[in-house]
C-alpha cells in the first residue's frame, strides 16, 4: 500500500510573489510531482500566524499555479493587521487560508491531522516548519512517517558567514530531523557525508538517501531581457544571492584590476546579508560590472546562452544548482573546486580553487577565446523522475 503524502508548504506560503530561490524550487517540484500522481492521496500542511491549515490536492495545485505566476489575491484583513508578517507572508498565508479544507490552532494540530488518511508520509523539504511539536504530533498518528530533505550543512560548516540566528536555528532543526525522521534525503553524496558527520555528533543518524535534485533549465526568452540589461560586449554571468559564501568579492577584485578592455560581468541575484563591503563596492561602481536582480527565469536563461560562461566561485555548496542549469543549456562553467560540483558536473566544468585569484583570472581570459555560437553539446542533468523514484523507494 502506498502511503498518502503530506507536504509541508510553509516556506512557499511565506515567500508568495517573490522570485523563487533554489529551495523554493525544490518545494515546488515536490508539490507538482505529488499533485500529478492521481493514485495517491496528497495534502499540504502550512503553519500560519493563526495556526495550521490543511490543503487538499486542489488547494495545492492552486498554490503552485499562483506561486509560478507570482499572482496572489490581496491579503485578508487578519494578515494586513499583523505587523510581524512580511508582505510575502501576508499574501501566502491569506491564500492558504482561503483554500484550506481544515484549520486548527497550534495546540490542536493532532486533531487537524486526523483528516489525513493513514498510513502517510510527512515530507519537509523547506525546513520552515521543522520543529518538535509538529514532528511529535505527526508521529503520534500510528502509521505516520517523516522524511526530511537536508540541502546542506553550510550553517554549521561556515558559521562566520551566516546571519546571527541561523547557526543555532539550523542546529536545532538538524537535531529534530535526527530524532524524528524515518529517513533523510540528501541532494548529493557529498552532502550526505556532511549530514551523517553532524548527526553522529548530535546523537542520532536515521537512514540517509542520496537523490540528486532534478534540474529543468528554463526556456530562454530573449524578449524578457530589459534593453538596459543587454550587454554591449562579451560578458559573463554570476548567478545567486549576493552573500559572503558566494564569493563575489573574488570577481570584483579581478574586474577591478582588469582595466578598459574587461568583459562585462552581470550579477544576477538579490543582495543578501553580512556583505557590506561588497555592497559598498557595488554602490561605488566597479567598471563593467552590473547588478541585474529579479529577472524572470527565461531572461536569465537567454543571458546564459549569450554569455562566455557562468562563473561560480562559491566557497561551499550542498548541490550547486546554477552551474548545473548552465551546463544543461550548453554554457561553459568556471567553478570552484567543490565535491558536490565535481559529483554532478563531472568533466563539464573547469575547476579552480575558490581562493586562487590568479587561476580565476587566467581561466576567465581563456573562456573569452571561444564565441558562444561556436560551442556544441550540453550536459544531461539529473531528472526529477529519477529523484522521486529514489525518494519513494521505486528505484
Amino acid at each position: 500500500m502506498t502511503n498518502a503524502r503530506l507536504l509541508d508548504v510553509t516556506r512557499l506560503a511565506s515567500r508568495a510573489g517573490l522570485v523563487a530561490t533554489g529551495v523554493d524550487r525544490v518545494e515546488l517540484a515536490y508539490l507538482q510531482a505529488f499533485t500529478q500522481d492521481a493514485d495517491v492521496p496528497v495534502f499540504g500542511l502550512c503553519r500560519t500566524a493563526l495556526g495550521f491549515v490543511l490543503l487538499d490536492r486542489a488547494g495545492l495545485i492552486a498554490l503552485g499555479e499562483a506561486y509560478k505566476s507570482r499572482k496572489f489575491s490581496k491579503p485578508d484583513l487578519l494578515s494586513r493587521m499583523n505587523r510581524r508578517l512580511s508582505d510575502a507572508a501576508r499574501l501566502g498565508q491569506s491564500f492558504v487560508r482561503r483554500h484550506a479544507v481544515a484549520r486548527a490552532r497550534r495546540a490542536k494540530l493532532k486533531r487537524l491531522l486526523k483528516h489525513v488518511p493513514v498510513p502517510f508520509t510527512y515530507f519537509n523539504v523547506g525546513h520552515s516548519n521543522l520543529v518538535r511539536p509538529v514532528c511529535r504530533a505527526i508521529k503520534s498518528r500510528q502509521g505516520a512517517e517523516i522524511a526530511v530533505l537536508i540541502h546542506d550543512t553550510i550553517p554549521l560548516d561556515w558559521p562566520d558567514l551566516q546571519r546571527p540566528a541561523t547557526v543555532a536555528d539550523f542546529r536545532s532543526k538538524l537535531i529534530v530531523a535526527g530524532k524524528f525522521a524515518d529517513r533523510i534525503i540528501c541532494s548529493s553524496a557529498a552532502c550526505a557525508l556532511d549530514v551523517r558527520r553532524h548527526l553522529a555528533a548530535l546523537g542520532s543518524v536515521p537512514p540517509v538517501i542520496v537523490a540528486h535534485l532534478g534540474v529543468e533549465p528554463s526556456t530562454p526568452v530573449p524578449e524578457d531581457i530589459p534593453l538596459v540589461v543587454m550587454p554591449l560586449r562579451p560578458y559573463f554571468v554570476v548567478l545567486g544571492t549576493i552573500e559572503p559564501r558566494k564569493n563575489h568579492a573574488l570577481l570584483l577584485d579581478i574586474w577591478d584590476d582588469w582595466g578598459p578592455g574587461a568583459p562585462e560581468l552581470l550579477i544576477c541575484g538579490r543582495r543578501g546579508w553580512l556583505n557590506k563591503e561588497v555592497f559598498d563596492r557595488l554602490d561605488a561602481g566597479v567598471s563593467h560590472v552590473r547588478e541585474v536582480p529579479d529577472l524572470p527565469d527565461g531572461a536569465i536563461a537567454a543571458l546564459l546562452l549569450g554569455a562566455q560562461g557562468l562563473l561560480f566561485p562559491s566557497l561551499s555548496e550542498g548541490f550547486g544548482l546554477p552551474p548545473i542549469e548552465a551546463a544543461a543549456l550548453g554554457v561553459p562553467v568556471l567553478c570552484a573546486d567543490l565535491p558536490p560540483c565535481r559529483e554532478l558536473l563531472g568533466d563539464w566544468a573547469v575547476y579552480v580553487d575558490a581562493q586562487d585569484r590568479y587561476s580565476w583570472t587566467k581561466e576567465i581570459s581563456r573562456f573569452l577565446q571561444t564565441a558562444p555560437q561556436d560551442r556544441a553539446g550540453r550536459l544531461s542533468p539529473p531528472t526529477w523522475s529519477a529523484h522521486f523514484r529514489k525518494v519513494l523507494g521505486e528505484a
